[in-house]
């Protein structure tokens, strides 16, 4: 069976977690052909590593390396345009996340790729985790009961530096702590206990100077009545500590946590099974940074599926759609200071403007 040929846009801070998934060698059946960024200094380094050619021009590089896949990995306020334009040379593709900056962006392009036969991918990785695929299950297989409360906590560290690269922090190319680091465990929460029905959220800078928010705390309403809330800020000190996902039903309660939703804290429930005992060991996983390990089985889904003539994914782009509405939802409901309602489909005044 053929290798799936990836090529790559952006040669930045998440393309070296690529990079370490890649070298592991827990991911298998591909070919990597060439290299794109702005700064050809940061494509020359990754060519060189994997053995490939660097280009001058994101074009240039579809037109001569003609991959099956393009790994979108450039600021988030690029993702439309990049995508587009792969879509336009007939490639499947694998984006960061956000999807967009804008829902109406990504309806668009899931549009193009239904029209094309293309894949449209986010690297919504989390979902992956071990210790959410048991939450996931437990869910599933109504072991909580009626759902009395969903919590999302993220206590994560970001210093000044951070956001002196132009485009982190701002409302054009990123937003803050919602869009880009919570936007994971909005993801999961919605993804798990959905749909969401209204959201009251306040947002705030406390500590690092930029154009959007480093503080989030939220209220939220799901359609099946529970309450949810969420608090999300970048300037938790000296470190990350925590990325944890809670759930109370009237049968049990779960709490996922660690760094990055990856070590089951709490498993407890009210009827008991054997497999309990077991379950927080056996789910739990060491990581060394937010990104957590669930990019290569991602990356790894991507290409089998590639390689099986399909194109579904783990995170579809309606699935990515939604959780940007959420993100949208959570700041519309702060600019008008009001709680607001995920079916009237609300849109931040300045994210992505």
């Amino acid at each position: 069976m053929n290798r799936i040929r990836i090529v790559t846009i952006g040669c930045g801070r998440v393309a070296q977690h690529y990079k370490k998934i890649l070298d592991s060698g827990v991911v298998s059946n591909w070919m990597m052909v060439g290299f794109y960024d702005v700064l050809s200094d940061r494509s020359k380094y990754f060519s060189q590593h994997f053995n490939t050619k660097s280009y001058g021009s994101f074009e240039s590089m579809l037109e001569t390396a003609k991959p099956d896949l393009v790994l979108i990995l450039t600021p988030s306020g690029l993702h439309y345009q990049h995508t587009k334009i792969a879509f336009d040379y007939g490639c499947h593709v694998l984006c960061e996340k956000p999807i967009t900056m804008l829902p109406v962006q990504a309806e668009e392009l899931e549009q193009i790729a239904y029209t094309k036969n293309l894949m449209y991918g986010t690297a919504f990785q989390n979902r992956l985790n071990p210790a959410i695929r048991a939450l996931e299950k437990a869910i599933n297989g109504d072991r909580f009961g009626k759902i009395i409360t969903a919590t999302i906590r993220l206590r994560w560290c970001r210093y000044q530096d951070y956001y002196e690269d132009g485009w982190h922090g701002t409302w054009s190319q990123d937003g803050g702590v919602i869009n880009q680091q919570a936007i994971h465990h909005v993801d999961a929460i919605n993804w798990l206990l959905g749909p969401i029905e209204s959201i009251n959220a306040t947002i705030t800078n406390r500590l690092i100077d930029l154009e959007a928010e480093d503080t989030l705390v939220a209220i939220m309403k799901f359609k099946n009545g529970a309450l949810g809330t969420i608090e999300a800020t970048t300037a938790a000190r000296p470190e990350d500590f925590e990325a944890s996902l809670s759930v109370v039903g009237e049968k049990g309660m779960v709490l996922v946590s660690g760094i990055a939703l990856n070590k089951i804290e709490i498993w407890e429930f009210v009827e008991p099974i054997v497999e309990d005992k077991i379950i927080p060991e056996q789910y739990s996983q060491e990581v060394e940074t937010g990104y957590g390990i669930s990019h290569g089985p991602l990356l790894q889904g991507v290409i089998d599926t590639l390689q099986n003539n399909k194109i579904d994914t783990l995170v579809s782009a309606k699935d990515a759609i939604n959780t940007a509405r959420m993100v949208h939802a959570l700041y519309k409901s702060d600019e008008d200071q009001c709680w607001v309602k995920l079916a009237d489909n609300p849109v931040s005044n300045r994210l992505g403007k």
